[in-house]
């Protein structure tokens, strides 16, 4: 039987204060599936997304991801794993803007030993369909433009493991849609790649295999939720 990527169980993330910001929480997510979890802010959605980063490490309960222990990963441990296998897309961008599309997306491959980096670019970049703007300085493009440099940038160094935090939340509803498009092409160009989204907006997390809405710390599969309104 082939191991999940993600497997979570009975996951408790506490606040300052010892309150509980994530709440026994229970996930499973096979490699190659696209899932988001949807709730309202402030609902512990970017930190279960850092947990799952290995940005986090201040949990309690049972975390493996890629075939690791991350309650039992130190620091070097889980950086090693965002270098490998894990890529970020994040809702502001953090591109630098007086660079062009091909050194931001260069980044990443600094701290690898990527072989033929300049082909893994322009591969990554054609895939998100900027290949005409490879030179482009990213002050000059487009908000949904530089959301595509931002998820050719986290893939780049050939990560097993896609984390995206609210990457539509600064778009239109048509540039989302085309990034959102990009998604789904991801999926067919590699087949194996495993995606978690967050997100508030319902529509957004609709394009997804499956949805999860986490609230008031507590994860639960959103049609289960949906179904139970249905009921009362």
């Amino acid at each position: 039987m082939t191991e999940p990527a993600i497997s979570i169980r009975n996951l408790v993330r506490r606040r300052p204060d010892g309150a509980p910001l994530l709440q026994g929480v229970d996930l499973e997510v096979d490699a190659g599936r696209w899932i988001s979890i949807f709730g309202p802010s402030g609902g512990g959605k970017t930190t279960l997304l850092s947990i799952l980063g290995g940005l986090d490490g201040g949990f309690e309960g049972r975390v493996h991801v890629l075939g690791r222990d991350l309650g039992l990963a130190g620091d070097d441990a889980r950086t090693e794993m965002r270098r490998a296998d894990v890529g970020f897309v994040f809702q502001s961008f953090h591109l630098l803007e007086d660079l062009s599309v091909r050194e931001n997306v260069q980044v990443p491959l600094w701290f690898s030993k990527a072989p033929e980096p300049e082909a893994a670019v322009r591969r990554v970049v054609e895939q998100v369909g900027l290949g005409s703007r490879l030179e482009a300085k990213v002050r000059g493009l487009s908000g949904g433009e530089r959301q595509r440099v931002a998820v050719a940038r986290a893939l780049v160094h050939g990560p097993r493991l896609l984390l995206a935090d609210e990457p539509t939340g600064n778009l239109d509803d048509d540039t989302a849609a085309q990034v959102l498009d990009r998604f789904e092409a991801l999926r067919t160009d590699r087949p194996e790649l495993t995606i978690v989204m967050v997100t508030h907006d319902p529509h957004v997390a609709d394009r997804s295999d499956q949805t999860w809405l986490l609230d008031e710390g507590r994860l639960r599969p959103r049609d289960e939720v949906v179904s139970k309104e249905l009921e009362s």
